[in-house]
């Protein structure tokens, strides 16, 4: 370290290197947030307003959508503020906490998944019990301990981020300050990072894991008994809405956190970072309201009063 002359700014690769691709790209991924924000805040806005979504599953759904809008809005306006620059540079203290807040809310999320899937299983297979087990108190605890849990174990790997150097004039292989990515350019011994990295995301992915999927065996064999096709129909659409969101969001995720070092896959890495980063938040609320009929109907209840209230006013 003698030698050596610490860095305290990164440069970031951004998603393409072709000044003529920046703007179009700027174009996509702004519409692509802005989408995100006005579907997620809409679901919101659907189950403040209507009284049949006062359940604990829109709840959750509800806690969801705004993890969703803060987990995109950590990343994708600095990617749109780089694309109409040519020099991506960033701090290291900005780098590390960006990535805090991006663990934090990305673990979050996570957790509620796995919190509906909770929910499902008590919905369906004891529902004479739901409203006991499932109480309002008990949904503001669950989701409070998932916030607290989230903000200590991003605490751990900021507290250990801040331990490293940065020495190199490398180029941070992506369009934001991603944990892998980082720690691949540090001039510091890394490997209590990534054995933190390796430790949490098993045990923790694991244990999410389980507890997001081994509902959905009692689920299913329940859901098969009950003799209404339109209830079953009804549970099925639920359900699977649910699952496809899991599916994506750990899919993603798992691909860039928990696989061999890949250090000269640049484009997959980029890619990765993309879905997990941009497109989950902006696919969860069109998966939601495609496949959810209470929110097809609430949506639509909503339109008619607009419609009638416009239509008064303007007889006035």
């Amino acid at each position: 370290m003698e030698n050596q002359t610490i860095v305290y700014m990164l440069v970031l690769a951004g998603l393409s290197d072709l000044p003529s691709l920046q703007f179009p790209l700027f174009l996509v991924f702004l519409l692509i947030y802005l989408i995100t924000l006005t579907g997620n805040l809409l679901i919101l806005l659907l189950i403040f307003t209507d009284s049949h979504l006062h359940t604990p599953m829109y709840f959750f759904l509800g806690t969801l959508a705004c993890l969703d809008m803060s987990y995109s809005s950590v990343t994708v306006p600095r990617m749109l503020f780089d694309l109409l620059r040519e020099r991506k540079i960033i701090s290291v203290p900005a780098c590390i906490t960006q990535i805090c807040f991006f663990i934090f809310f990305a673990l979050s999320e996570a957790f509620v998944l796995a919190v509906m899937s909770y929910d499902r299983y008590i919905a369906i297979c004891r529902p004479l019990h739901y409203m006991l087990l499932m109480s309002w108190k008990v949904c503001v605890k669950l989701v409070s301990g998932v916030l607290v849990f989230g903000a200590v174990h991003s605490l751990v790997h900021t507290v250990f981020l801040t331990k490293l150097t940065f020495c190199r004039p490398d180029v941070l292989q992506s369009f934001f300050c991603d944990l892998p990515q980082l720690l691949q350019i540090s001039c510091s011994d890394t490997f209590i990072n990534v054995l933190l990295i390796f430790c949490f995301g098993t045990l923790f992915g694991v244990i999410i894991l389980a507890i997001t999927f081994y509902p959905y065996i009692t689920i299913i064999r329940t859901v098969l008994k009950i003799p209404s096709q339109n209830m079953r129909s009804k549970a099925f659409s639920t359900c699977s809405s649910h699952l496809t969101v899991v599916f994506i969001f750990y899919g993603s995720f798992f691909f860039n956190y928990l696989r061999p070092n890949a250090k000269y896959r640049f484009t997959e890495d980029k890619m990765a970072s993309v879905f997990y980063a941009t497109l989950t938040p902006f696919l969860n609320p069109l998966i939601y309201s495609l496949r959810n009929q209470e929110l097809k109907i609430s949506l639509k209840r909503s339109l008619r009063r607009c419609c009638r209230a416009c239509i008064e006013a303007s007889r006035t």
